[in-house]
């Protein structure tokens, strides 16, 4: 029996083998998940329902799994017609979870194109595909190095 927060076997499998530099979008309820990923990224659905389960909760259970050395969300385009005039609320709550696991990490904004091109790279290994009805609640995190005695 596993102690540790993440106990999904395949998101499991997938990190265990993930390794420095690698990419993990945790996508939201609006994210193309089956058509815009890398070539050998594994697809884990965890879209139980709308709103089940959040971009957020993954990213609180991948912090206890993974280093993680960099945080990118989907940056909005000047001319989208779902563009906020400030940053997205969810942005804040993961900034939140991000302080609160004790990483200094600012979130970098990729342009909702550069965002889909960085996903569609070799370095993609995971798509975790989330209920989340947040807008602009996608997230592309970079694993980071394991530190000796972590």
């Amino acid at each position: 029996m596993l102690k540790s927060e993440l106990i999904h076997p395949k998101i499991s499998e997938v990190l265990a083998k993930a390794g420095h530099s690698s990419k993990i979008l945790i996508a939201d309820g609006n994210y193309p998940a089956s058509s815009a990923m890398g070539p050998k990224a594994e697809l884990v659905s965890l879209n139980l329902a709308p709103g089940l389960v959040t971009v957020g909760q993954v990213l609180r259970v991948l912090l206890t799994a993974i280093p993680v050395e960099a945080v990118s969300t989907m940056g909005m385009p000047e001319d989208d017609p779902y563009r906020l005039p400030h940053d997205p609320p969810v942005w804040n709550d993961y900034r939140s979870i991000l302080s609160a696991a004790g990483l200094a990490i600012e979130l970098q904004p990729i342009s909702r194109w550069q965002f889909y091109d960085a996903v569609d790279s070799r370095d993609h290994v995971l798509t975790i595909q989330t209920g989340d009805q947040a807008l602009w609640a996608n997230l592309l995190l970079t694993v980071g190095v394991r530190k000796s005695g972590e």
